[in-house]
């Protein structure tokens, strides 16, 4: 998909969050988009995944994006996951909307190993996406020690 200029999504400030997150260079590891109303917007960004965690709640939707490292002790590796979140607390009306607002968000976001939809907090723990990303990655074979 490709940009609209129509599209519900303040389109520039979240390509830069994006390009920042996927950066080599930058600290950056996760950025999180929420409605301002029906505008979605970079809300916050950070380097801590525990930070990242605080951003989904119960009564929100939420786009988050996010930088994880893997690969064994000999080749380190960024791997991506798009995380779409939809508190269940919040309107059936506005869970639908989130179906035809994601199409949005990708034509931006279009890089990650894995895309997970969740509205509970054990589907997004750090471990549990590193463990999926992983899995969709490919062989991790390591030994756990690196020669010297």
């Amino acid at each position: 998909p490709t940009p609209r200029p129509t599209m519900p999504v303040d389109q520039d400030a979240v390509y830069d969050a994006y390009e920042a997150v996927r950066s080599d260079k930058d600290p950056m590891a996760w950025m999180v988009l929420k409605y301002d109303d029906k505008l979605i917007q970079v809300d916050a960004t950070g380097t801590s995944y525990d930070e990242f965690l605080t951003h989904f709640v119960d009564d929100k939707r939420v786009y988050g994006f996010v930088r994880l490292e893997t690969g064994d002790e000999l080749s380190k590796r960024a791997k991506f996951a798009l995380i779409t979140w939809v508190g269940q607390s919040v309107s059936p009306l506005k869970k639908a909307k989130v179906s035809t607002d994601k199409a949005d968000v990708k034509a931006i976001v279009r890089s990650y190993a894995k895309e997970i939809l969740a509205d509970d907090m054990d589907e997004i723990q750090e471990a549990t996406v590193m463990e999926q990303v992983i899995a969709v990655g490919g062989a991790n074979y390591g030994t756990g020690v690196r020669d010297k």
